[in-house]
């Protein structure tokens, strides 16, 4: 009589600690928690998940409810148990379709890449927004090849439903993905601030499958009215050809650039023969307001010698261009800078004559930064972030990995679509 209640007792906390773990893990009816197996040696727990006897099971491929043929054991990954792995290992049903095809049916949490419940890989694409790859395989204990493989297949997943009908304004810009002559090219969504797009190359071509892309995701070329890029021919081309209503501009931050470029020229041509401007590139490539104050001094005393240092009339001639394309009429600008063209042409300052061609050369697109004001700066912070990360990270000198991460880190997916707890 003892051994019968000692086993009513025991099988009662069975059935409780069961229960316990139904609810923990949102298993419900057809389902149940057959049984827990801890295994202290290992550090992993495994959850045994069956369904009732005579359960039918809907599937997608065919109305109504469907008898089960065989099954199949099934095991997940889950979200660890404290310090533990955790495991669900299922019964999987196949039931037959009333056209006789046999086919499994997943349970609903069943992640979207084999072997992974939706909340670990949740956990992962949260992990992943945030840290390496690598990092992130030793914290969840998987392989560098399963967490990519985890991240790309949402990626692609959140892609296929992207919707750019609304997109007007692009932002285009190009980044190395390896050593030597490897580039891809970006575009993003200007008022969003969000990457839509990744391909391989910096060329023609490259603007030609932006222009598939958008007509696959229901938004077409034509929509484009604004196309922020960089002088390259050849991205000036692809736009002209695909995107035929787009207004171009040429981000006011590029051409300060080739103006910094000139003044650092000049500086190394003049200081064969001057001395006294060694010292000085860090000075002169800088913002003066942000100069400390010893700096700010030496270029003050070079900039005295305006009339006798080409190096001087460089950096003067640097900051009329950058106070003229902060003005904002159009007209105004147009003037100015066609006279700045004049003035350096006229000058004998060598290098910073090549920006004057150059601004003529890209005139309209230039002063069509007054009036749009769209840069590529957040596109050229989020390659800095990138190849920061590619420093300390294996991998990443794949296109296939680079593309996964700069849309994990500034695509804005909606994966809480694909993942309820993806959100």
């Amino acid at each position: 009589m003892r051994q019968d209640a000692a086993f009513s007792l025991g099988d009662s906390y069975a059935i409780m600690h069961n229960q316990l773990f139904e609810a923990a893990l949102g298993v419900s009816d057809p389902w149940f928690v057959q049984g827990v197996d801890f295994d202290a040696t290992r550090k992993t727990l495994t959850i045994v998940i069956d369904f009732a006897a005579g359960t039918r099971f809907a599937h997608p491929e065919a109305a109504g409810l469907h008898p089960v043929h065989d099954t199949q054991v099934k095991r997940y990954r889950h979200l660890n148990f404290f310090q533990h792995e955790c495991y669900l290992e299922v019964r999987t049903p196949r039931v037959k379709l009333p056209d006789g095809r046999v086919v499994l049916v997943e349970p609903a949490w069943a992640g979207k890449l084999a072997g992974f419940t939706l909340l670990f890989e949740a956990l992962v694409l949260a992990l992943c927004q945030q840290m390496p790859f690598a990092a992130v395989a030793r914290t969840v204990g998987e392989s560098w090849h399963r967490v990519h493989a985890i991240c790309s297949r949402y990626i692609e997943l959140a892609l296929a439903q992207a919707d750019l009908s609304a997109l007007t304004a692009l932002a285009i810009d190009e980044t190395s993905y390896r050593r030597g002559h490897n580039y891809l090219t970006l575009a993003a969504d200007a008022e969003e601030r969000k990457v839509v797009f990744v391909t391989e190359g910096r060329d023609a071509q490259a603007i030609a499958s932006l222009a598939e892309h958008l007509a696959e995701h229901q938004a077409s070329p034509e929509q484009i009215d604004s196309a922020s890029i960089d002088m390259s021919p050849a991205f000036i081309k692809g736009v002209a050809e695909r995107l035929p209503n787009a207004r171009v501009t040429f981000d006011k931050f590029h051409v300060i650039a080739h103006a910094s470029t000139a003044v650092d020229k000049t500086r190394r041509v003049e200081q064969k023969t001057d001395p006294s401007l060694k010292g000085l590139r860090w000075a002169l490539l800088k913002d003066r307001s942000r100069l400390p104050a010893n700096q700010r001094a030496d270029l003050d005393a070079l900039v005295a010698q305006v009339t006798t240092k080409r190096t001087a009339r460089a950096w003067l001639y640097r900051e009329q261009l950058r106070e003229i394309l902060d003005r904002k009429q159009i007209n105004v600008v147009s003037a100015m800078l066609a006279q700045w063209c004049t003035n350096v042409m006229r000058s004998k300052v060598e290098p910073m004559k090549e920006v004057a061609k150059l601004i003529r050369n890209h005139f309209e697109g230039i002063v069509a930064w007054t009036q749009t004001r769209q840069t590529n700066g957040f596109i050229e912070a989020l390659n800095g972030l990138f190849q920061a990360a590619k420093r300390k990270a294996r991998g990443y000198t794949r296109f296939e990995t680079m593309r996964t991460v700069l849309f994990l880190i500034a695509g804005k997916l909606d994966f809480a679509r694909i993942n309820p707890h993806a959100a």
